[in-house]
């Protein structure tokens, strides 16, 4: 079994308007040519005619059992009306958990603005997802999406489940650390190549997961994700195939980890 943790229906290529139908068949496409079984599909902090809202999301999976959603949250932007719609949306059950976008919005995890947030998703346990590392856009600011930065919230919020997306990538040792350290912080693989991966870099990139695996322990802490449709799935699977681990370790990766953190019904993908 696969599970995608981390992908995305935004249009990246915004010379034209991609229907929200389009991009999410396509998605489903794309999971079916690669034997991928579940999908998580990531919301923006931002809503335009190529970043569809939350709200729009969740209606147009509704039955579509092979995909979730996260539901992407503004620091700048939000208001009233955005916290009583999530959270009608987690007391349903119609979404998996949350993503902040520090480093694309000028703000540090810990930042008291998402105090209501967080204490949400302990409520309804859920995990808060973080973009980490380097930005898509080169108008981000990476001081505020270095990792070291979870470790203030994972100290003062020791239930809440914390994800670092990317690996925290370039930063990966450190992401090490905040992983070995919290047992509360949990980290995806997804988004360190854009397109596919190089021979190259698909082993510069190998080298650094294993040794991130070497010193924080067994992988119960890994997710698989893609950041698709930035990168590409299959080269993202021959990647986690190059990897030198034990099929039980990559099971964890694969989907194991994702199933019981997001609390994904596996039975149900069958």
């Amino acid at each position: 079994m696969i599970i995608d943790v981390h992908t995305h229906i935004n249009n990246y290529h915004e010379e034209k308007v991609a229907s929200l139908e389009d991009c999410l068949n396509n998605l489903e496409d794309n999971m079916a040519k690669n034997n991928v079984d579940y999908s998580l599909v990531l919301t923006s902090y931002k809503v335009n005619e190529h970043r569809p809202s939350t709200k729009r999301v969740v209606e147009a999976i509704s039955n579509r059992k092979n995909l979730g959603v996260i539901a992407g949250i503004s620091w700048l932007n939000y208001n009233y009306n955005d916290v009583i719609e999530i959270a009608e949306y987690l007391k349903k059950g119609l979404i998996k958990g949350l993503k902040f976008y520090p480093g694309y919005e000028p703000f540090y995890p810990n930042d008291s603005r998402l105090r209501l947030w967080y204490e949400m998703a302990l409520e309804y346990d859920v995990p808060v997802m973080f973009h980490s590392g380097d930005t898509y856009a080169p108008t981000g600011k990476v001081k505020y999406s270095h990792p070291l930065h979870i470790d203030d919230l994972a100290v003062d919020y020791p239930n809440l489940k914390i994800v670092i997306c990317h690996v925290g990538n370039p930063w990966i040792r450190d992401c090490m650390e905040m992983v070995y350290k919290n047992t509360n912080v949990y980290a995806d693989i997804s988004g360190l190549v854009l397109g596919n991966f190089s021979e190259k870099f698909e082993k510069y990139m190998k080298k650094e997961i294993e040794e991130m695996i070497t010193y924080s322990g067994d992988p119960n802490y890994l997710l698989y994700g893609t950041d698709w449709p930035i990168s590409n799935m299959n080269s993202y699977l021959k990647f986690i195939d190059q990897i030198e681990l034990s099929d039980e370790k990559k099971e964890l990766i694969l989907w194991k980890n994702a199933a019981q953190l997001f609390k994904i019904d596996v039975e149900n993908l069958k």
